[in-house]
């Protein structure tokens, strides 16, 4: 195991940083790889887990908005989506 793969184990942060190094200088031979792309993967995992709960959580508003407009308070009536709008563009992006 190689010193940069260690340091994964006990200093994420400073391996994040030595390879972002390595990377920038065309160091790639002394690339963690397998930790590398273990990382690239669940970047976007995580950013499509992401999304799919924001647009769970819109839908369910929506469906009470439309089918339980008449016990909603007058707050939820006043929905206009505009804020959802805006949080899922900024996880698209």
């Amino acid at each position: 195991m190689t010193d940069l793969m260690n340091l994964y184990q006990t200093d994420y942060m400073t391996w994040v940083q030595r390879t972002a190094d390595l990377l920038r200088a065309g160091r790639y031979a002394e690339l963690d790889i397998e930790h590398l792309l273990e990382e690239l993967d669940g970047m976007g995992k995580s950013e499509y887990d992401e999304l799919e709960s924001r647009l769970t959580i819109l839908i369910a508003h929506l469906l009470k908005w439309q089918y339980q407009y008449q016990m909603l308070s007058e707050r939820w009536r006043e929905f206009k989506g505009d804020s959802w709008r805006g949080t899922i563009r900024v996880v698209l992006t």
